[in-house]
């Protein structure tokens, strides 16, 4: 990886810029699931995880940014919080489980505030790694958690309840950090993108197979005539 790194050195700035700008489209790709959401009335069968872990990822990711001196990380998650908050308001205001969403914030918050914590009291020498590692664990787990859901996915042939322009987006934009980590040499950041691209891949081929609401179970019979 160091030769190829080497090599795509002059096109950092150009990478990078890429990477914060497909990032940034995808942070309001949140906009087209709270749109449907606005429009049924109700969050439905979206998941409230889908903001919720975009608002902890970043919120870690921007810590991450600080530790690597990245600008074009700080800047990207400092908008994807705010978007993230916006997104979470959105669901609270939709959703009939109201009570569910309180403990899930104050879990998220719980969990931030100890990964900060940690940041500061960690051996300097090892944090950088050991806090990457675990943005890794926690980004692999978002990613994959709606994978739980395959078998019932595969038995009703439908991807309702799957964020298509999130997934749509989030291929994109893996694909763009990867590139981006291979340059800056840093293996937690390939590790964590080419892992996620590929999961975001496989998520998208499920559209390709099922529709995204699910087929009706029978069509109505027709009079006869007499």
């Amino acid at each position: 990886m160091e030769s190829l790194s080497i090599a795509l050195q002059p096109y950092k700035e150009l990478v990078g810029t890429i990477a914060a700008v497909v990032t940034t489209g995808q942070m309001f790709s949140g906009c087209f699931v709270c749109w449907d959401i606005y429009r049924d009335g109700t969050t439905g069968a979206t998941p409230f995880m889908a903001f919720l872990g975009g608002l902890i990822m970043g919120a870690l990711n921007l810590k991450y940014g600080f530790m690597l001196r990245d600008d074009k990380m700080i800047q990207v998650n400092f908008l994807g919080i705010a978007l993230s908050i916006l997104y979470v308001m959105v669901f609270y205001r939709y959703t009939p489980n109201k009570t569910s969403v309180w403990a899930q914030l104050g879990g998220a918050g719980a969990l931030i505030a100890a990964l900060f914590m940690y940041s500061e009291y960690e051996d300097p020498a090892v944090v950088e790694g050991r806090f990457g590692s675990i943005i890794t664990a926690f980004m692999f787990y978002l990613v994959s958690a709606p994978l739980l859901g395959l078998k019932t996915i595969i038995k009703n042939k439908s991807t309702e309840g799957l964020p298509f322009p999130l997934i749509l987006s989030g291929t994109v934009v893996t694909f763009s950090w990867l590139v981006y980590g291979i340059i800056l040499n840093n293996t937690i950041i390939v590790l964590q993108n080419v892992v996620v691209f590929l999961l975001c891949a496989f998520q998208l081929s499920l559209f390709v197979m099922y529709p995204s609401k699910p087929k009706a179970k029978g069509k109505a019979k027709a009079k006869k005539t007499d």
